[in-house]
């Protein structure tokens, strides 16, 4: 029906940038909500920062100022840009879109960052 597919992942140095991207194909007509969440080891998954189809933003407090969410709804494509990261950052982060009806993930995409 629905997959969402990640990108941009990997290892970075505490105060650099990382662009995330998650691409959604599939029997899609309208998406509500794109957001991004990350799970640490032995920490709970948390919502990282969301957009709404109407261009609404939340982020969650560790990462305002330094993460940005936007989307491309030609391209059912959500991202977040990175910058400025700190360890504390470092975990599995998922993508999430939110359908009438439906919600689903992307596969995780590991973030690693090194001071």
């Amino acid at each position: 029906q629905v997959q969402l597919v990640e990108s941009g992942g990997g290892l970075v140095q505490a105060g650099g940038s990382l662009r995330l991207s998650c691409a959604a194909s599939g029997s899609i007509f309208n998406i509500n909500i794109m957001g991004w969440y990350r799970q640490a080891p032995g920490k709970q998954r948390e919502s990282v920062a969301v957009i709404s189809s109407g261009g609404r933003l939340n982020y969650a407090d560790s990462v305002k100022g330094r993460f940005t969410i936007s989307r491309d709804n030609a391209k059912n494509t959500v991202y977040l840009q990175m910058n400025s990261l700190k360890p504390e950052d470092t975990a599995v982060y998922y993508c999430n879109i939110k359908l009438p009806g439906a919600g689903y993930w992307g596969q995780g995409t590991q973030v690693t960052v090194s001071s």
